[in-house]
């Protein structure tokens, strides 16, 4: 069986699952009390959407160790959504079994970017 090439960030399973992850995020902070709207929401919004934006920006880049950088990053965005969810747990603005779904999805993540992070090329 033939792989298919990969002809843009979109094409990552990496981004993919990490768009999944905005999703679960946007809809969870949805609920957030308003007074968080400027606080842990956007926080934990702008991060989210760090993790996509990097590993698409490292997709762009032509040397291995520019692209391992913005992957690197994305992992820190990632580690960032990940401790901001545990805030939104322990404040009860996420309901456990949510909060089961975010880790998990948070867990591939970081799977599939430590992947990209050791493979020579994309």
């Amino acid at each position: 069986m033939e792989r298919e090439k990969i002809k843009s960030f979109t094409d990552l399973i990496a981004w993919k699952e990490s768009h999944v992850l905005v999703l679960m995020i946007y809809t969870a902070t949805e609920k957030f009390p308003k007074e968080e709207i400027f606080g842990l929401t956007n926080q934990i919004r702008r991060a989210a959407v760090s993790i996509t934006s990097n590993i698409a920006e490292g997709f762009s880049r032509v040397g291995v160790d520019d692209k391992k950088k913005f992957y690197a990053i994305a992992l820190g965005s990632l580690t960032e959504v990940q401790n901001q969810i545990l805030i939104g747990r322990d404040l009860h603005y996420i309901p456990s079994n949510e909060f089961s779904k975010i880790a998990q999805q948070t867990v591939t993540v970081s799977k599939l970017i430590n992947g990209l992070r050791k493979i020579k090329h994309t």
